[in-house]
């Protein structure tokens, strides 16, 4: 069972995936000042930083549909754990 994992940072996006409960990759995606100015919000940095975290994926060989789950962190949506248990029943 393979898992991606993403920590969105300020700066950053740092990526893993492990396979059951072994990384097998890893790697910290620092972002520029440069990069980062065209956005006026955090939020709009969405299609950016998917489009490197799917980049690191494609240099690994790994397509998403191998994925069983992809687990991120940050605070931009606020509490939504009836949501996120709703969505786990569904998938489950």
């Amino acid at each position: 069972m393979k898992i991606l994992v993403i920590n969105p940072g300020s700066t950053s996006t740092k990526v893993a995936v492990f396979d059951d409960e072994q990384m097998i990759a890893s790697k910290t995606l620092r972002h520029s000042p440069e990069e980062l100015a065209p956005f006026d919000k955090l939020t709009d940095q969405f299609e950016f930083r998917a489009r490197i975290v799917e980049d690191f994926l494609k240099e690994l060989g790994i397509a998403p549909t191998e994925l069983s789950a992809v687990v991120g962190r940050g605070g931009l949506l606020g509490s939504n754990s009836r949501r996120n248990l709703q969505s786990n029943r569904r998938h489950a």
